[in-house]
């Protein structure tokens, strides 16, 4: 079980786009802003699928650069 901090930001994102090496283009809901994430550890490991249009839980980077994938819904 990851621990996260109470300062972590995750937000809903959609899934746009497949990129290698399992990351993802996602679409943030809250403010339509496009960003790259990749899938987390615990996903890579349960074998989750992740599909153009899902729903997902985005765990924000605190620089901004990328996001976590951390939950498909």
């Amino acid at each position: 079980m990851s621990i996260q901090n109470k300062d972590d930001i995750i937000v809903s994102a959609t899934v746009i786009e497949a990129l290698p090496n399992t990351m993802f283009r996602v679409k943030l809901k809250e403010n339509d802003q496009v960003m790259v994430a990749y899938l987390s550890g615990k996903m890579k490991l349960h074998r989750i699928k992740v599909l153009l249009g899902d729903t997902v839980s985005v765990l924000l980077d605190s620089y901004g650069g990328k996001g976590r994938i951390v939950k498909r819904m």
